[in-house]
């Protein structure tokens, strides 16, 4: 299984810059129509958002090496499956993408946020080794989660657009930022202050609150409802990891 968890990271890191458009083929914001452009929806997030990608990988590949050594316990065994399910499906997402099916896209996005979200549990009932453990494997698939859970809303917001669902954008807009804010709430709660998800979802939501606060879809309650929703998320995860570590002392924690 150590093998085959190498393996899905080089496809997965080899898939994505050649179906990224990164060297070949169509880029991802303009495939699909520019379905899911940084201005396609009122969710989408400004271009630069994207550049998290190369540290997730980065992520990937030091997680597929860490999980070779020797020494490596059965919190790996039981991590290692969905990871690489979630290796794997991202570029599943990307080639749905290319084809110009984003409805499909939908569903594997959703199954690949389900698939972090087991990976997210397991790391959490199994405690990380070290820290370099909750550093390269909490600390990657919890930026992996946190940006996914942004991506996914964007997804399904671009695939609703796709069918000519436009009406209350700016309300749809604000509702599911909210949801993000819960979201992001949640996840803290449930592992004491993980700050790898916070990280990626404030990254999305500011990036998002950039996108339409400037550029050429502005919409300023869109805008600052990104903001405050960051803000949230930030303010609790790390309110919620200093009360944790105050009442357990010093430990190994989640990245």
């Amino acid at each position: 299984m150590k093998i085959v968890v190498v393996v899905s990271a080089v496809v997965a890191v080899v898939v994505s810059f050649l179906g990224s458009g990164a060297w070949i083929g169509t880029p991802i914001a303009e495939a699909a129509g520019g379905a899911l452009s940084a201005t396609s929806t009122l969710v989408a997030p400004a271009g630069p958002a994207f550049s998290i990608w190369s540290v997730i990988y980065t992520g990937l590949i030091a997680y597929a090496v860490w999980q070779f050594l020797p020494g490596r316990t059965a919190r790996h065994d039981a991590l290692r499956v969905p990871i690489v399910a979630s290796m794997l499906l991202n570029p599943a997402w990307i080639l749905t993408i290319q084809l110009g099916q984003v409805w499909l896209s939908v569903v594997v996005i959703v199954a690949l946020l389900a698939v972090l979200v087991r990976i997210f549990v397991l790391t959490q009932q199994h405690r990380p080794e070290s820290v370099a453990d909750a550093v390269i494997t909490d600390g990657t698939f919890g930026l992996y989660l946190g940006w996914v859970c942004v991506a996914t809303i964007a997804n399904i917001s671009a695939w609703l657009v796709s069918l000519g669902i436009t009406a209350g954008a700016t309300t749809w807009a604000v509702v599911v930022l909210a949801v993000a804010a819960l979201v992001g709430v949640t996840l803290a709660r449930y592992s004491n202050g993980a700050i790898a998800p916070m990280l990626a979802i404030v990254w999305g939501l500011g990036w998002l609150a950039q996108g339409r606060l400037g550029g050429e879809l502005t919409n300023p309650t869109v805008g600052w409802t990104a903001v405050v929703a960051a803000v949230i998320v930030a303010v609790a995860t790390v309110g919620i990891r200093l009360r944790s570590r105050q009442a357990t002392g010093p430990q190994t924690v989640s990245a």
